[in-house]
């Protein structure tokens, strides 16, 4: 059949000119300060137009070794630390007390430019106290600090799947690219976090009847632990025609997350929660985690159409959501404890499922 498959290209190619370049390069060096330091600017816009120019993407590689398909291939250093710290991060999960990630989906943070936290803050601090008297390690996932942390970035999927799912590697072999100065990217962490959690706890508010665009960035950006390759030398890198092939040939879809308990809360102060709540709830489902009963994932309105400056008056009142919460939190400890003892057992554990993606 894959005899029969066309890369398909045509689009318009932005490529800078040398000019360009220098001239883009040298906005991340804007004031009066840098301005005794020109030359040195100027040697360091070479080194990077080379790099740019040559599309050198991993400027550090490593031969892949024994345990990759092509022993021969010379793979980003990089991804390769990434990689092996989530092999570390499996066997830890496998071993290790029972473990929360705590995930703040909304960007707002008193130290940037709202000047006060967000109330899904507030509600992650309830949560805690959970844990806390429960006797359960968490830790959080605060993903407003892309917009207060200097130099923290989660870059876009590049939907790699839509090629093909052999070419979303495990974990993600897209950044960093230094040609294109797409760099510094946190999903390196974040995968990690995610692999040695035994239970996922998403709490966020709702932007404009979807998730905060900082979770999207992140919702996207695991798409590689549902069904990713684990050997990129398998595809050469990207290269698309091989990873087509592969594909063709037959995929296993591996769940690299799978059976990891979730709890979802969601609020907002006019519209879209219950679409927010089923879409992250679905989300999680396609990734093979188990929603911790009923009570593992709510909803509410705060102050409902009501003023933005009274938004934490109207949290204040609402005690009955902040028990919610509490619930939501107990009952993913609940979950995360029937999974590991296995006295909950996936019904659908063994069946097949001829639709994968």
């Amino acid at each position: 059949m894959f005899e029969d498959i066309t890369i398909r290209k045509g689009m318009t190619n932005h490529k800078l000119s040398k000019a360009e370049f220098f001239e883009e390069y040298k906005k991340s060096f804007y004031g009066e300060k840098y301005r005794a330091l020109d030359t040195e600017i100027d040697a360091l816009a070479k080194i990077a137009w080379k790099d740019y120019d040559e599309e050198n993407k991993s400027p550090i590689t490593t031969k892949a070794g024994p345990e990759f398909k092509d022993p021969d291939y010379d793979l980003s250093v990089e991804w390769l630390e990434t990689r092996n710290r989530l092999i570390y991060a499996v066997e830890k999960h496998k071993t290790s007390r029972n473990k929360i990630l705590i995930i703040n989906g909304s960007p707002r943070n008193e130290h940037s430019c709202p000047s006060e936290m967000s109330k899904t803050y507030r509600m992650i601090k309830k949560a805690e106290e959970v844990f806390q008297h429960l006797d359960t390690e968490y830790e959080l996932l605060d993903l407003s600090r892309v917009t207060s942390d200097f130099g923290k970035k989660i870059h876009p999927c590049k939907a790699c799947v839509s090629t093909s799912m052999a070419l979303c590697h495990w974990p993600c072999s897209c950044y960093p690219n230094h040609a294109l100065n797409q760099t510094s990217d946190w999903m390196a962490e974040i995968y990690e976090m995610w692999t040695r959690a035994h239970g996922i706890m998403i709490i966020t508010p709702v932007h404009w009847y979807q998730v905060p665009s900082t979770l999207k960035l992140m919702i996207d950006r695991l798409v590689c632990a549902d069904g990713g390759n684990v050997d990129p030398t398998t595809t050469k890198g990207k290269n698309p025609l091989l990873a087509k092939r592969l594909e063709v040939k037959g995929w296993d879809f591996p769940k690299h997350l799978a059976g990891r308990a979730y709890s979802v809360v969601v609020h907002g102060d006019s519209s879209g929660i219950s679409d927010v709540r089923r879409n992250l709830s679905d989300w999680l489902n396609d990734l093979h985690l188990i929603q911790a009963g009923t009570g593992g994932v709510t909803e509410s309105y705060i102050g409902y159409y009501g003023t933005y400056a009274e938004s934490h008056h109207e949290l204040d009142k609402n005690k009955n959501f902040m028990i919610e919460i509490e619930t939501a939190a107990a009952s993913l400890v609940r979950q995360i404890e029937m999974n590991r003892s296995a006295r909950y057992v996936q019904p659908d554990i063994g069946l097949e499922h001829p639709m994968q993606k």
